[in-house]
């Protein structure tokens, strides 16, 4: 009996078209569940905009989704309030303690970090073994010993007090992040710059750092964040006339109740800072935390 054969590529036809749809339809998927992903996240940021743009009586009175069904009188009067009670030299104080303890981190962890990868020196692999412990070594042990020190030195409740406490915890996390990172470039790159005379830190600043520029910026995203949220150490090493944001919103709350008129404009200024930062260097941000996963 004889019977008709099939078509030799009709089975990969088929796999390969409804692989395409599945695709497609996958892909819709995601990008559906992104967006409500991002829809959830945002709602919190909008109620808390909305509440500071309403009175202090419409917002005992009524939640601020009810702006949608009754239309509020909205209004800046909130954050003129809040910026004749001085919270604009707070804002000012964030920024001096935040970006300077962002790009010194960057900086010296990156130098660091590229000896540890690609310099050869004595004791080296002791030396990261002593920076990755101090990850483990919590802030608040050595609050009252820094205390001290910075009473000695004359620097208790400065700016450069909490600078350079946020710097010195923030570094052996970003040299284990960079270090690792500049370890995975191909050793061939380095070795050209080499043989065509190139020092080294010719080779850090146009082979490596570009290169690193994924990396860094994910290491940047944590350190600000990490920073301008940062309330314990600015509760103990700044006095009040160069208190951040989050000291000066903590000092707002009343023992019975919030100044929600306070409270909702200053806590929007501080967090639409760091929302806008991380979408602006998101792309960055996604292709650091993949670097390394796939070869």
């Amino acid at each position: 009996m004889t019977t008709l054969a099939e078509p030799r590529h009709a089975q990969p036809v088929e796999r390969g078209l409804l692989t395409r749809v599945v695709d497609r339809l996958g892909g819709g998927v995601v990008q559906v569940f992104m967006v409500l992903i991002a829809l959830f996240w945002l709602i919190p940021t909008l109620g808390l905009l909305v509440v500071s743009l309403r009175g202090e009586t419409q917002n005992n009175s009524s939640g601020w989704w009810t702006l949608f069904t009754k239309p509020a009188q909205l209004t800046f009067e909130n954050y003129s309030n809040l910026l004749a009670s001085g919270f604009s030299s707070s804002f000012w104080n964030t920024v001096l303690i935040t970006v300077p303890a962002t790009l010194l981190v960057i900086g010296i962890a990156a130098m660091a970090a590229y000896a540890f990868a690609w310099i050869e020196f004595p004791g080296r692999d002791t030396v990261f073994l002593v920076v990755i412990a101090l990850l483990v070594v919590p802030v608040q042990i050595a609050l009252i010993p820094i205390a001290k020190l910075y009473g000695f030195l004359g620097i208790f409740g400065s700016i450069l007090g909490v600078v350079l406490f946020h710097v010195a915890f923030g570094l052996p996390f970003a040299i284990f992040l960079l270090r690792n990172f500049f370890a995975g470039i191909p050793r061939e790159l380095l070795e050209a710059a080499r043989m065509d005379g190139a020092p080294e830190w010719r080779i850090f600043a146009t082979v490596v750092f570009p290169l690193a520029k994924p990396a860094i910026a994910s290491l940047g995203i944590f350190q600000f964040l990490w920073v301008w949220n940062d309330l314990l150490v600015a509760l103990v090493f700044a006095d009040t006339d160069n208190q951040p944001m989050t000291k000066a919103l903590q000092s707002q709350m009343r023992q019975f109740g919030t100044n929600v008129d306070i409270l909702a404009p200053g806590a929007f200024l501080s967090l639409i800072i760091p929302l806008v930062l991380f979408f602006a260097f998101q792309r960055y941000f996604v292709q650091g935390m993949l670097a390394g996963s796939v070869k």
